[in-house]
């Protein structure tokens, strides 16, 4: 009997080449399917609800894999936890329906992008954070980030390589804030594209340093051309720390602290 379980997992990205599998096996997904094999007696291949690069973390991940010995869930959990390295924790498992997909059935994923905003680069946080030396204008950002919400052709913010057949994403919150050197960039949609929130914050720094003006943002996405937008900002500060799914799926979600109070 063949069932599908679901899984919420939390990685630090510093020490993964991304959460794709490689040839080097130097993947999350690598780590995680090696374990989950351990418990499961024999190969698990997982499908993931968003991939994310080399370098960036994730609070709320969620998994899928069709298990062809079932276990309890606590042995997914505790089983799979004891095989992993540090970086990778495993923090529910569900057993669900056969129509459950980790990606296609998610609602809304949110990323949270951190900048240690101060004269001196970061030590005990490096890997953790984005750093920008120049005080960034919060107020500009935010102004800035207004342009960003809603359906919206987002090839202006869009890596080269990425391979979604369609621009068009919607994105239902934008928003930055600051508290004291830590600045928060928090961005909820139905889908991203690949960069796009690394590419989006890339331009909203450039208007908190004051090189351009917060209607800027909006002349950028209109113009969808990602030559006129700024560079990708560090894969560093980023985290994925949430993905929606409706109540059917009897998921448990997440209870993410503020990002501020984990990195700090």
């Amino acid at each position: 009997m063949v069932v599908r379980i679901a899984l919420g997992v939390e990685y630090d990205g510093r020490a993964f080449c991304g959460w794709q599998t490689q040839p080097a096996a130097c993947a999350v997904q690598d780590v995680l399917e090696e374990a989950l094999g351990k418990v499961h007696s024999g190969p698990v291949q997982t499908v993931v609800a968003g991939r994310t690069d080399a370098g960036v973390h994730a609070l709320a991940q969620v998994v899928h894999f069709d298990a062809e010995h079932p276990r309890p869930v606590t042995a997914w959990v505790r089983g799979s936890n004891a095989h992993l390295p540090d970086g990778v924790a495993v923090l529910w498992a569900r057993e669900v329906d056969s129509a459950f997909h980790a990606r296609y059935s998610a609602r809304e994923r949110a990323y949270r992008y951190c900048i240690l905003n101060r004269p001196v680069r970061p030590a005990a946080l490096a890997g953790r954070v984005g750093w920008v030396h120049a005080p960034l204008d919060v107020e500009a950002m935010q102004e800035g980030s207004a342009y960003l919400v809603g359906v919206h052709d987002f090839s202006a913010f869009r890596a080269a390589e990425c391979q979604a057949k369609s621009p068009i994403r919607d994105l239902r919150l934008a928003e930055v804030r600051r508290r004291g050197e830590l600045v928060t960039f928090d961005f909820r949609g139905n889908a991203f594209l690949h960069h796009q929130v690394r590419n989006m914050v890339g331009a909203l720094v450039w208007v908190g340093l004051r090189r351009r003006p917060p209607a800027w943002i909006g002349e950028v996405l209109a113009g969808a051309d990602r030559r006129r937008a700024a560079q990708t900002f560090a894969a560093a500060g980023l985290y994925l720390i949430d993905v929606r799914y409706d109540c059917e799926w009897g998921l448990p979600g997440f209870q993410v602290k503020d990002i501020e109070d984990i990195v700090l």
